[in-house]
């Protein structure tokens, strides 16, 4: 698993289908700026780039480890569209013919239950559904209504189990009340708060799924850009959505930089992945909490009980539009924050071999 993915604007701009690069934003007017803002920073690029170069090192990783399963946050639209959302400031997009930076990393799984799904519009939507569906990558939290975009994604893995994942959103993470899907209007899967009755209406969703040796994840985007609190609503939430709503494992992103995890009867809740990609470089103003590093969170899940196992994490940083594995420097801040965070949650992680972090938890 990792955090959000943002595939749009000035990425878009490096790869070989580059949308109309003309943007609505208050202080740039063309996604060409951003790549404008990353050659300042880090020198010229080459361009245009092959479909893979944006995962950089992470495909290296992805083929030694070969993980069952990859799951991200995809916080980026996929179409051609011109309808951009006028209430907001900020509108990601790739074009469609770019579908093969995503295909490159085999993903399996995107959560479009975000912030940005919905950037171009209803149009944007479709046509974002119709790029993922021709190249038969499963998604949820985002659909034509209220019953698709609750509908999980059912994975099977060969010889072991089954993976259902459900993506939901929240208002937290900004994303607008008017986005939620209706019975006869496309959205977002929006949880209405996170009380004890929106857990009951997970758990009813869970048992119409869920059979014996399934591993259920709910992927959320929840909580703001900045800052490592973990309100307590949030966190009562996400153990009331283990105890009561048959969930094993909380995928949970929206920060740009990574926040605390934390293990709850030997379940796992990532309560914020960081940005895993995205076309940043050169933005000022948030430095000290470094959002151009990642994690690349590898679980290993029993499929007979849902508890954790095994989570390893390989640090990753983003520069020159692409991911790059971290250097040991970097891997020793990410394991300082995640120490950090972790006490109040009682888990450390120690660093591994090759700077990748292990999660011990009591």
């Amino acid at each position: 698993m990792c955090g959000d993915v943002m595939t749009g604007r000035g990425i878009d701009q490096m790869l070989p289908n580059p949308s109309e690069p003309t943007l609505y934003e208050p202080y740039m007017k063309s996604a060409r700026g951003y790549v404008t803002l990353a050659e300042e920073l880090n020198g010229p690029f080459q361009q245009p780039v092959d479909f893979p170069y944006v995962w950089g090192d992470a495909l290296d990783e992805l083929k030694q480890v070969a993980p069952d399963l990859r799951i991200i946050s995809l916080a980026t639209t996929i179409t051609k569209s011109n309808d951009y959302w006028k209430d907001k400031d900020i509108h990601y997009r790739m074009h469609p013919e770019n579908i093969p930076c995503i295909i490159a990393a085999r993903i399996d799984f995107c959560s479009l239950a975000n912030n940005h799904i919905l950037d171009w519009g209803y149009a944007g939507l479709r046509e974002t559904l119709e790029a993922l569906n021709k190249v038969n990558i499963r998604s949820a939290g985002a659909n034509r209504n209220i019953g698709e975009a609750e509908t999980p994604a059912v994975i099977e893995i060969k010889e072991k189990g089954r993976v259902v994942v459900f993506s939901f959103g929240s208002e937290t993470s900004g994303i607008p009340l008017s986005w939620a899907a209706s019975k006869n209007k496309p959205g977002i899967n929006l949880l209405r708060d996170f009380s004890a009755q929106t857990v009951s209406l997970i758990k009813e969703k869970v048992q119409e799924v869920k059979r014996e040796r399934d591993i259920v994840v709910v992927s959320i985007h929840w909580g703001g850009n900045w800052g490592y609190e973990v309100s307590d609503k949030q966190r009562e939430f996400a153990h009331n959505l283990i105890d009561n709503g048959g969930i094993d494992l909380i995928h949970g992103h929206c920060s740009h930089h990574i926040k605390g995890i934390e293990v709850y009867k030997e379940k796992l809740i990532l309560y914020g992945c960081g940005d895993f990609l995205n076309d940043y470089e050169g933005i000022s103003g948030y430095e000290s909490f470094r959002d151009d590093l990642g994690l690349m969170y590898f679980a290993s899940v029993d499929p007979l009980t849902g508890k954790l196992v095994y989570l390893q994490m390989t640090p990753t940083k983003v520069n020159h539009f692409k991911v790059n594995r971290a250097s040991e420097d970097d891997a020793l801040i990410l394991r300082d924050i995640l120490n950090r965070e972790g006490k109040k949650f009682g888990n450390y992680v120690i660093i591994g071999k090759d700077n990748t972090l292990i999660l011990s938890w009591i």
